[in-house]
């Protein structure tokens, strides 16, 4: 297909009008300026997973009249934005001659004492609605409306309606060390580095001590670390931390047990129970091949369980009842699924399966938490830990003068039969999962597998569901990057049973999302960055910039055409780093184990030859921009192989000539390490998630001391200047 637009015929028909109307993309360009029209089927799927029926061009044109009707109908749409510092109007549907009148209840429960003037409308046609004609007029929001989360009352004619009104600053401020530099740290994955006092897996003090050391032996500002959402209770535990069952909440299993705070009033004959699970876990420590997460916690929930039982003194269960209390119905639906998990099972998806046969109402959910107060107290206990912990880590890295400390990732989504999808169905969508149109980099496509939630429903609820997570991230953290941030914008909808490539775009409110990510950002001091790869709209980037929010830039992924930019070209705000969690590390990029992995599992959709001539290329095209921008000596190029090290080294030399605001270093990198943590489009094919950190010659490389080797502080003298 040459055209790069849709013809008139093809958008005047009832099914891609339906489509367009609810913010379906009904085609699309791909990262090769290949253009593609949405097939009807797949656009009849993705309109059935928002509630919307196009089974026919008859429905599809009934759909169309009740979708109008009930926007016209409303006196005012269920979410409106403002900017603070501005004025800004928010339309009301009004019969002809009407004038609406509106007030704002703040945040905090107070009345704005301001006066909301009414005004004309967007000078749309009037529409008829039960016989009766509307048009619209507006309402002003005034420029001194403080940002926070109010509702604001609309009154038409003796009717009132209510609307979340959300009011954002205009952008985030640079953190003032940012302003006249950048801040640079290091990247992470937290269960790959293990100390002598890990149960097998890293956890939150070994991040604590992360955080702390790389400050003082390095000099680093930030960790940018894997996400730590909510997980399963028992075992077997899903590797991915891109797969939570909940992304409001924490991952209780990096615990440390010794570190709470009750071990250390245990009588001797507990505590000895406990020092024995961890000697248990001991080996597992020296493991250089795979991660076990699920014999770590398989010792690891025994002694916690322990700790749990022997009690709290009335202040700890003081501090613990008003956790219970704030969390609220987060918590309970967690706390919930993982009770019926532990005694029911693992849900899988099938029919017969607790989770797709009960609601968190059903009588049968009601009488097993009657059963198990201990066990359902448990698991909001430890919540309640962790989140102590991981609070603790952060607090630390602020004492050591951390400008930013913990940098959290957010995933795009959740486990499909989750706690968050399981207790809250309505907000997602039904029938779909979301992922990723094939590119250079996944010639496949991807498909998470994960449901996305429903637009309709986030703008009927006022963005509650996502305000909460992007609020309880930020209660941890110093920064936040959102993963696949496009999906703020659109996100790429697989219908069930489809592959990859059968998808459709579905358009979100970005300026709602954004402009919530720079409240809660403003509120905490933090910041934000979205990891803008792939294929992303130009438009994204402008977007993030206005907002104050970082993009990503990629030193692996800066090229065009196959010649690699300049890093003194790159654009200012972003977060740069030579490569990502889904590349192997520099030295086995450099070995090409991205394309020895692809060939072995038989991801690639053209032959291995052609691949590695490509990879060649490419890496031609970085030695040449290294060595042509003086980064790298010409003939330390000649020989990559023996001067690998060197050739890295130039690398994140190179990086730090970039105007970023923000630099990253992977540990990987520092220690040599060459495999690669993850593998898209694989699930256990690879050992996604499960490698732990490695030297050059595949040794366990541990916490301890990790800040101090000389590789390190090579790396760590480079970023620093």
């Amino acid at each position: 297909m040459t055209e790069n637009f849709e013809s008139e015929e093809r958008l005047a028909r009832p099914l891609i009008r339906l489509a367009r109307l609810v913010g379906i993309a009904t085609s699309y360009t791909g990262m090769s300026h290949d253009w593609h029209e949405i097939d009807d089927d797949v656009l009849v799927e993705v309109l059935a997973a928002l509630g919307v029926d196009a089974r026919d061009e008859s429905i599809a044109l009934d759909s169309i009249r009740g979708i109008l009707r009930e926007r016209h109908g409303r006196l005012v749409a269920p979410t409106v934005l403002h900017i603070a510092g501005r004025e800004d109007h928010a339309l009301v549907n009004t019969g002809i001659l009407e004038v609406p009148s509106g007030t704002i209840t703040l945040e905090n429960g107070e009345e704005y004492e301001g006066t909301l003037v009414p005004g004309p409308g967007d000078g749309s046609k009037a529409y008829e609605v039960d016989g009766k004609f509307v048009s619209t007029a507006s309402l002003a929001i005034p420029a001194d409306l403080p940002i926070g989360y109010h509702t604001l009352h609309v009154t038409v004619a003796g009717r009132t309606e209510d609307a979340t009104l959300i009011s954002v600053p205009e952008r985030v401020e640079l953190l003032d060390e940012m302003k006249s530099g950048s801040l640079w740290g290091w990247m992470a994955q937290l269960y790959s580095i293990r100390s002598a006092g890990s149960w097998g897996v890293g956890d939150y003090e070994d991040l604590k001590t992360l955080l702390v050391e790389s400050k003082q032996r390095t000099g680093a500002d930030f960790m940018l670390i894997n996400p730590m959402h909510a997980a399963e209770p028992v075992s077997p535990l899903t590797p991915s931390p891109y797969l939570p069952v909940s992304r409001s909440l924490v991952n209780f299993t990096y615990i440390r047990p010794e570190r709470v705070a009750e071990y250390a009033q245990l009588d001797e004959a507990t505590r000895a129970q406990i020092d024995a699970l961890h000697a248990e876990t001991d080996p597992l420590n020296g493991d250089s091949q795979v991660i076990d997460r699920d014999t770590m916690w398989g010792a690891k929930m025994r002694a916690l369980w322990l700790i749990f039982k022997a009690g709290r003194s009335a202040e700890r269960q003081a501090r613990f009842d008003a956790f219970k209390a704030e969390q609220g119905d987060d918590l309970e639906a967690y706390a919930t699924w993982c009770l019926c998990y532990d005694k029911w099972g693992a849900p899988d998806g099938g029919e017969e399966n607790w989770e797709r046969t009960l609601t968190k109402d059903s009588e049968q959910v009601v009488a097993l938490r009657d059963r198990f107060p201990d066990t359902l107290d448990f698991y909001r206990w430890l919540e309640w830990v962790a989140v102590e912990q991981f609070n603790a880590a952060q607090q630390a890295a602020r004492d050591a003068g951390m400008a930013i400390g913990v940098m959290a990732d957010m995933a795009v989504g959740v486990h499909p039969n989750g706690s968050e999808v399981w207790w809250n169905p309505e907000r997602f969508a039904k029938g779909a999962t979301v992922g990723a149109p094939p590119d250079m980099f996944n010639q496949q496509g991807q498909n998470w597998s994960q449901p996305p939630l429903n637009p309709l429903d986030l703008e009927r609820t006022g963005y509650a569901a996502y305000r909460q997570m992007v609020h309880s991230m930020f209660a941890r953290a110093g920064a936040v990057r959102i993963d696949h941030i496009l999906g703020l914008f659109r996100l790429w909808w697989i219908p069930e049973g489809r592959s990859a490539t059968d998808g459709a775009y579905v358009h979100y409110d970005a300026d709602v999302m954004l402009g919530i990510l720079a409240l809660e950002a403003s509120r905490a001091g933090g910041v934000v960055v979205g990891e803008d790869l792939g294929v992303v709209p130009d438009y994204v980037a402008d977007s993030l910039s206005a907002h104050g929010l970082l993009g990503c830039a990629v030193e692996w992924f800066e090229q065009r055409d196959g010649v690699f930019r300049t890093p003194k070209q790159w654009r200012e705000y972003a977060l740069a780093s030579v490569n990502t969690h889904d590349l192997p590390p520099a030295a086995g990029y450099l070995e090409y184990e991205h394309v020895q992995i692809r060939e072995r599992l038989g991801l690639l959709s053209c032959p291995v030859e052609e691949f590695q001539a490509s990879a060649q290329a490419e890496q031609d095209a970085m030695i040449a921009m290294l060595v042509d921008n003086g980064y790298l000596d010409a003939q330390a190029a000649a020989d990559r192989v023996a001067n690998e090290k060197t050739i890295v080294e130039a690398l994140y030399r190179a990086l730090t000539d970039s105007p970023c605001k923000l630099l990253a270093a992977s540990i990987t990198d520092a220690v040599g390490e060459k495999r690669a943590q993850n593998q898209p489009g694989t699930n256990n094919e690879y050992p996604n998630w499960r490698i732990p950190l490695g030297d050059e010659h595949g040794n366990v490389v541990p916490v301890e001391g990790l800040f101090d080797r000389e590789s390190v502080q090579r790396i760590a003298a480079i970023m620093r200047g």
